[in-house]
């Protein structure tokens, strides 16, 4: 799925091979993305167009221990760059555990994208708000933080899922990584997601999405504080991801729709962030892609959680070798 305004992006960098690394960055990162680009646009809250996957992946053989933890269960369940995700398999969260007795997996690759909507990316579940809903891609929903409020906009400030330093959640505390465009007006992105999700996608975007940047060494990711000045807020989503637990949102955008009522149509983007004649334009469509494609995805193994030092963890958590992806 595609941000309104930039479904051609998708068609313009199937021109130009958009999955092609520049300067053959891809060494030893097993092998490239096969699929090409969804083509489907959002407005409103609604879809339009077909779904896909942003470009899902072939399997790579082998895969690497780093950035996960293991109980010394003999029960395992990877997550990966390039996991295709959970397939078919669904099963309940057993009593005792947060969240007893909603249901846990079954989303794919093909399923991640979400709208500007929170509680969008959900597959096959329309609306917005995230109470109460299941996890389809095991992690939990982005926290906003702060009061609850009232009104039309309180579904944003949902205290279900605990504050945004949360180290309960799976894949630790939500963390924030900023990415600026190399251009005069110098459009700057948030990636929000768990702090393992947030580490995992800093590399790909760097290998992707460099020569949009404003620099070449990678941003420190650092906690999501909504509630500092200047801080990620609500209304500046540019695209939700895997089940609202990802988000990326444009510093100074102000997407009123989010505090009106549901079906408000949501406000344009900067002229500059959908003009793929930009750094802005393709900085935003080379994250979007990136993000579709690599967001770390957990298989679809039995799933367990298990209390670790207060913690929940997964069960021999196992990182996917990262395949080589380029946006130019």
């Amino acid at each position: 799925m595609w941000i309104t305004g930039l479904s051609s992006f998708s068609e313009e960098a199937s021109r130009r091979k958009l999955f092609r690394r520049k300067g053959g960055g891809g060494k030893g990162r097993g092998g490239r993305t096969s699929s090409s680009s969804g083509g489907g646009t959002s407005s409103g809250g609604k879809t339009s167009g077909s779904s896909s996957s942003g470009g899902s992946s072939s399997s790579s053989s082998s895969s690497s221990s780093s950035g996960g933890r293991s109980s010394g269960s003999s029960s395992s369940r990877s997550s990966g760059s390039r996991s295709n995700g959970g397939t078919n398999r669904i099963n309940t969260i057993p009593a005792g555990q947060p969240f007893a007795g909603r249901t846990q997996g079954g989303g794919t690759r093909a399923s991640v994208f979400g709208t500007r909507q929170y509680g969008s990316g959900y597959p096959g579940v329309a609306g917005r708000g995230v109470a109460g809903r299941s996890f389809p891609f095991y992690y939990w929903p982005i926290a906003w933080g702060g009061a609850a409020g009232a009104g039309t906009g309180a579904y944003l400030r949902t205290n279900e899922y605990g504050n945004p330093d949360n180290n309960t959640r799976p894949g630790g505390p939500e963390y924030t990584a900023a990415f600026i465009a190399n251009s005069s007006t110098a459009s700057t992105f948030h990636l929000i997601a768990d702090s393992n999700t947030v580490t995992s996608l800093i590399s790909d975007l760097m290998a992707s999405c460099s020569s949009y940047l404003s620099s070449v060494v990678p941003p420190q990711s650092s906690p999501l504080d909504s509630s500092a000045p200047n801080g990620p807020q609500p209304e500046q989503a540019v695209q939700y991801y895997r089940a609202s637990s990802v988000v990326l949102t444009l510093d100074g955008y102000n997407n009123t729709a989010v505090f009106g009522d549901e079906g408000t149509a949501d406000l344009p983007l900067p002229d500059v962030v959908v003009d793929l004649n930009t750094n802005d334009g393709k900085l935003l469509g080379c994250l979007n892609q990136t993000i579709g494609t690599a967001v770390p995805l957990i298989d679809g193994a039995t799933a367990k959680w298990i209390p670790d030092g207060g913690a929940l963890a997964v069960i021999a958590v196992v990182w996917s070798m990262k395949f080589a992806l380029g946006c130019v």
